[in-house]
């Protein structure tokens, strides 16, 4: 890990500085940057920008940054005839282009499966289910395939993993575009990889002399490949600034740590990495709050936690349950003992999709107003340092 302390206000002009932007303002500045996978130019912008309005409200901000290998699809389909059907490289597959003849592969890919057909220096079409991604890859590559496709079993496309390495291009595609693909036909199938390290970043605002907080709130800003992500998680980031704001000039602030976590998309790694390497800060918490697609309501705000934080929130308030629901950056809080609250407001329709380009400001504002009342309920539950 290494930190950085970053310049105060960058080069932003003071127009879009926090001070008098609305998280109307915010959410179409950072969605111009487009998807903020992690490593990306978008990301690197969006933290820019985000971190001068942390800035402007007072907040000193710092950066601690990690690495992590990653496999990156960079473009992969098959081609049959003059059209392009895109589909998404499985991880672990092999790079490359193969033209050959598809074949339609009978039941799910067992070894029993490829012995009814003649895939040699052919490209196997399987079906998805029953037998892992690397079983269904492994029968077709001793059994002579030069490529794999597997087609989804249920609507729309997907992304999974193989679990190790293999020597064909291997590709997932959806019903449609298995559809497509006619037994004995020739097609294209191009697989555009890319594997290496990932530099990511956390950004951590704080008062001046706040090295212990009580209360963390913490939100991913990262997105996966092809999506705007407003909802997912922009909401949270802005919801994140907000609650700042609303703290900066009240006890609150200088008891608390406000973050924008890197590469969740990837595993909750920027979360898992600040808990590793900031021991001292993590073990003093009494309360780590994550905020995760709150823009879009597809059903009302649920916070849900260890009970003591539910108490507080109920106290606050707030309708909230006790549950550990949820699979975002409170997870590494929670297992190093920290108590932690998620707030969500569900899965919309255009979750990981290129149509996520929309949140609702009032809903982010009222989940951080949420955030702030149980935060400083929180506090007095704890000694104050």
């Amino acid at each position: 890990m290494k930190l950085l302390l970053w310049p105060a206000l960058m080069a932003l002009p003071l127009s879009s500085l926090s001070l008098g932007a609305s998280i109307q303002d915010h959410a179409q500045a950072v969605l111009k940057f487009g998807p903020r996978v992690t490593g990306s130019a978008a990301n690197e912008q969006a933290r820019r920008y985000l971190e001068a309005q942390f800035q402007a409200l007072g907040y000193q901000t710092r950066r601690e940054t990690f690495s992590y290998p990653r496999f990156d699809d960079l473009g992969s389909d098959v081609r049959v005839g003059e059209g392009v059907l895109r589909g998404n490289a499985l991880q672990d597959s092999a790079g490359g282009e193969v033209t050959a003849p598809a074949v339609r592969v009978p039941g799910v890919g067992t070894a029993a499966d490829f012995a009814r057909v003649d895939v040699r220096g052919r490209v196997a079409v399987v079906s998805r289910g029953q037998v892992p991604f690397i079983d269904k890859a492994r029968a077709a590559l001793a059994a002579g395939a030069v490529g794999v496709v597997i087609v989804n079993n249920s609507a729309g496309d997907f992304r999974g993993t193989l679990g190790e390495r293999v020597v064909v291009p291997v590709l997932g595609v959806s019903p449609a575009v298995g559809e497509a693909l006619k037994d004995g036909q020739p097609v294209t199938l191009r697989v555009r990889i890319r594997q290496g390290n990932v530099e990511a970043v956390n950004l951590i605002a704080f008062k001046a002399g706040v090295d212990r907080p009580d209360v963390l709130f913490g939100a991913h800003l990262d997105s996966v490949v092809g999506a705007p992500g407003a909802n997912d998680n922009l909401s949270g980031s802005l919801a994140v600034l907000d609650v700042a704001r609303r703290a900066a000039n009240t006890p609150l602030s200088a008891h608390s740590f406000f973050m924008l976590f890197d590469g969740e998309e990837d595993g909750l790694l920027g979360s898992r990495a600040f808990v590793k390497d900031n021991p001292e800060v993590v073990t003093g918490l009494k309360a780590m709050l994550n905020l995760d697609m709150v823009g879009v309501n597809v059903m009302p705000l649920s916070v849900s936690g260890e009970a003591p934080l539910v108490e507080a929130a109920r106290r606050a308030g707030v309708e909230a349950s006790v549950g550990t629901p949820g699979s975002s950056d409170q997870v590494p809080f929670r297992q190093a003992g920290v108590p932690t609250l998620f707030f969500h407001r569900g899965l919309d329709a255009n979750y990981h999709q290129p149509g996520d380009t929309l949140l609702d400001p009032a809903l982010v504002e009222q989940t951080a107003e949420a955030a702030f009342k149980i935060a400083n309920e929180v506090l007095k539950m704890a000694p104050l340092k």
